[in-house]
Parts: structure tokens; C-alpha cells; sequence
């Protein structure tokens, strides 16, 4: 009964609801349910992580149990391994200690022998430096007063050069300028004389043109005013009467024939004077150039003398700077011999510095015996030097007999040279093993630390056989071993 009303009531609500109201709660229960998807998957999320929390805290603090555990583990083996390397160090350093306590009794005894040839040695080292200091000064002392009477000798020469060539510079020099004085009075008179000539000529000419042009003028205006009378009469007869033409016309004929004979003769008189006034410019143009061909040849002579001036003065200038250079050559020389000398000055104060600083680097042994024995015999000794000298031509040979002196340095030399190899080499086999050992405890710091990278990797205490960390005896030995010193000229006398 309940059931059927329940269906009847919702039949009845169905039926009562619209098509938005249905749509509305449909939307509604949609959301619903998405929202309690979501908080079931958020809650489900939520769960997961605390999950994973708390396992991380687990996984952490197991881990670390783990790790004291094992820590522990591995400090007690290697605590063993160490005490019992401690133990045969411990050994090895007395059985050494006791060994250096030998060498040091030994070496004590021979001090004191050690320290009267060291004495000795020095003694004899400081006598040789003083003899080469004292021989070193007489030859400074020596080239010093041989470069300054040098020096006095090529100034005196100089200055007396330098005076006679101005000297005679000077005599030149008034010579040529009387000489200039001289030609310019003389040219100055031949050209005064030369012009007064020339204008006195000229003004003669002019004057004798004046008189000449106002004499036919004067002559002229008679002739015109007969002419002209003449004319009037002979008008006056034509006038009159014209049987006196004829007459008349040979009168004026003769007249005419006078007049022309008389112009003949002036024109003849004119072209005399024009002939005249030729040779008179002839006669100035040839003087002229007399008078400048005069003037070329002291225009000439002038230059030439000039040039002579300028030869002298160029040949001066060549000497004066022939002398500076070569005066300046001669400072530049001394001056590097003075650079030179303090150069060898430094060297051996350098050397001398170097001398103590090595003598004070000195071991007991190179104090005691400086200069080490031959392992050869004489004879060996002899034949050897022979030898090398039969190799060499004449020249090399008398060189290196002038250094014979300087073969125990030289000894002494080589023998460092050798020993700086050796020391080299040794080093070398020193950084070898010194990588090694870094190698070895790079593994043992590795193996006592703990974490993620080297759990990783392999680990030598995990391992039945691991790399001992004592050094080995004949290392040990290896770095005091006697080492063999060879001669540093027979080595190359191999090479060569």
C-alpha cells in the first residue's frame, strides 16, 4: 500500500512538474554529483600523499639505522687494519730512527776534519778572489787612463784642426770680399764712364739735328716765298699777256729743275746724317755690348768666385761634420766601454754574491771534499785528453788550454748538473707515487663516508682484498740509494 501511494504521489508530482523545472533539476543533480566526485577524489588524493609521507619518514629513518649500523661495522675493521699498520710503522721508524742515530755518530767524528779542510778550502777561495779583484782593478785602472789620454789627445787634435780651418776660413773670406770690393769699383767706373760717353754722343748728335732741321727750315721758307713771288709775277704775265707763256714756262722750268737739284742735294745731306745717326747707334750698340759682355765675364768671374765660397764653405761644413761625427762615435765608444766595464763590475759582484750563496748552500760532504776524484787512472786520464785533442784542430785546442785552470769549476759544475737530473727524476717517481697514495686514500675516504653516489659505486671495504696503505720497504730504500756519479765530459765526449 505504501509503495503504490509512493508511485502514485510521484506519478502525480511528475505530472505536475514543467519541462523547465524537469530540465533545472536535472542540471542540479548533475552538479551534485560532480561535486561529490570531486571530493572523493580530492579526499582520495589527500590519503595518498600522507601515505607516501609517512613511507619517505620510514624509508629516511631506516635508512639511516642502516647507515650507523654500518658505519659502525666499518670502523672497527678499519680501526684493526690501522692499528696494525701503526704497529709496523711504529717498527719501520725506530729501526730508522736508529739507523740516522748511526749515520749522525759517524758523521760527527768526521765534523771536525770537515770543518779544518772547509777552513782551508775558504781560505785559499778568498786569496783567488782577492788576486782577480786586485787584477780586475789594474786592468780597470789601466783602460781608464788609456781612454782619457785618448780622449785629451783626439780634443787637443780637434781644437787645432777646428782653429786652423777657421783661420783659414777667415783669410778666404777677406780675400774674397776685396776681391768683390775691387770688381765692383772697377765695373762701377767702366759703367760711369761707359753712360757719360753714351750721353755726351747722344746730346752732339741731337744738337747737330736741331741746328741741321732749323737751317733747311729756314732755307726751305725762302725757297717757298721766291716760289710763291715768282708764281705771283708769272700769274700776273699770264695775265698780261700770253704770248710770253713759252717764256715764262722755261723760266719756271729752270726754276723747277733748280728747285729739284737743290732738293736732291738737301735729300742727299739728309740721308748723310741719317747714315751718320746709323753709325752713331752702331757704335753704341757695339759699345753696349762690349760693356755687357764686360759685365757677363765680372757677372762670371763673381759666380766663379762664389762658387769657390760655397765649395769651401760645403768642404767646412763636410770637415766640421766629419769631426762631430767621429767626435760623437768616440763618446758612443767610451761610453760603451764605460756600460761594459760597470756590466763585468755587476757580473762579478753577481758572481761574488752567488759564490757566498752557494758556499753557504754547501753540504758537510761537497765542504769536506769539494772537488770529487776521477773513478779513472791517470794513464786512462791521459789517453782520454789525448784523444780529444786529436779530434780538435789547432785553435780550439789553444782555447781550451787557456781554460785548463777552470776545470775543477767546471768538475764541480757537472757534478750539480748530474745531481739536478737525478734529483728531477726522483721527483718524478715521487709524484707518481704520490698520485698513488692520493688514489688509495681518495678509496679510503670513499669507503668510511656513506652516502647515495657512493653506495653506487664499488666500494673497497665490501671487498675481500683491498689495496694496503703501507708503503713498501723498497720504496723506502729506493729514496736512500747511493747514486752513481758519472763524469759530465765523458758523457759528451759519447755524444759527440
Amino acid at each position: 500500500m505504501p509503495k503504490k501511494g509512493g508511485k502514485k504521489g510521484g506519478g502525480g508530482g511528475g505530472k505536475q512538474m514543467t519541462e523547465e523545472e524537469r530540465l533545472v533539476f536535472l542540471q542540479q543533480k548533475a552538479q551534485a554529483e560532480e561535486e561529490s566526485a570531486k571530493i572523493k577524489e580530492d579526499v582520495l588524493t589527500q590519503f595518498l600523499k600522507d601515505k607516501l609521507q609517512k613511507e619517505e619518514r620510514n624509508s629516511t629513518v631506516n635508512l639511516h639505522k642502516l647507515n650507523q649500523q654500518w658505519r659502525s661495522n666499518l670502523r672497527q675493521t678499519r680501526a684493526s687494519e690501522l692499528r696494525e699498520d701503526f704497529a709496523i710503522l711504529s717498527q719501520t721508524f725506530e729501526r730508522v730512527v736508529d739507523c740516522k742515530d748511526n749515520v749522525i755518530k759517524l758523521l760527527v767524528c768526521d765534523l771536525s776534519e770537515a770543518e779544518q779542510q772547509s777552513e782551508l778550502a775558504h781560505r785559499a777561495h778568498l786569496q783567488c778572489v782577492d788576486h782577480l779583484l786586485e787584477v780586475q782593478k789594474s786592468r780597470l785602472a789601466a783602460l781608464e787612463s788609456h781612454w782619457s789620454t785618448s780622449l785629451k789627445e783626439l780634443s787637443t787634435e780637434y781644437n787645432t784642426e777646428r782653429e786652423r780651418i777657421l783661420k783659414l776660413h777667415q783669410q778666404e773670406t777677406e780675400y774674397l770680399e776685396a776681391a768683390t770690393f775691387a770688381l765692383e769699383q772697377r765695373y762701377a767706373g767702366i759703367d760711369s764712364e761707359a753712360r757719360q760717353d753714351y750721353q755726351n754722343t747722344r746730346d752732339d748728335i741731337k744738337n747737330r739735328n736741331i741746328e741741321e732741321k732749323h737751317a733747311l727750315r729756314i732755307q726751305m721758307e725762302g725757297n717757298v716765298e721766291e716760289l710763291w713771288q715768282q708764281f705771283q709775277h708769272e700769274q700776273q704775265k699770264y695775265t698780261e699777256a700770253t704770248e710770253e707763256r713759252q717764256i715764262a714756262f722755261d723760266s719756271l722750268r729752270a726754276t723747277d729743275q733748280r728747285n729739284a737739284q737743290e732738293a736732291d742735294l738737301q735729300m742727299r745731306h739728309m740721308q748723310k746724317l741719317q747714315d751718320t745717326i746709323s753709325g752713331l747707334r752702331s757704335h753704341l750698340s757695339t759699345s753696349q755690348r762690349e760693356n755687357e759682355a764686360s759685365a757677363c765675364g765680372l757677372r762670371a768671374e763673381c759666380e766663379e768666385v762664389s762658387q769657390k765660397v760655397q765649395q769651401l764653405r760645403a768642404k767646412l761644413c763636410s770637415a766640421q761634420a766629419a769631426e762631430r761625427t767621429q767626435l760623437a762615435n768616440h763618446t758612443i765608444y767610451s761610453d760603451n766601454t764605460i756600460k761594459k766595464l760597470q756590466e763585468n763590475i755587476g757580473e762579478g759582484e753577481t758572481l761574488l754574491r752567488l759564490a757566498d750563496v752557494c758556499r753557504k748552500l754547501e753540504t758537510e760532504q761537497e765542504k769536506v771534499l769539494p772537488f770529487y776524484t776521477s773513478s779513472l787512472t791517470a794513464e786512462e786520464l791521459s789517453q782520454e785528453k789525448a784523444h780529444a785533442m786529436e779530434a780538435m784542430s789547432e785553435e780550439p785546442v789553444q782555447t781550451m788550454m787557456d781554460y785548463t785552470d777552470l776545470e775543477k769549476f767546471w768538475q764541480r759544475y757537472n757534478k750539480v748538473l748530474l745531481e739536478r737530473l737525478c734529483l728531477e727524476r726522483e721527483k718524478k717517481v715521487l709524484g707518481w707515487e704520490n698520485q698513488q697514495l692520493r688514489i688509495l686514500l681518495k678509496q679510503y675516504l670513499d669507503g668510511i663516508s656513506v652516502n647515495d653516489e657512493i653506495l653506487q659505486q664499488r666500494n673497497s671495504l665490501l671487498m675481500l682484498s683491498c689495496p694496503s696503505l703501507q708503503a713498501s720497504p723498497a720504496s723506502e730504500s729506493q729514496t736512500h740509494t747511493r747514486r752513481t756519479v758519472i763524469e759530465a765530459a765523458h758523457v759528451v765526449q759519447r755524444t759527440l
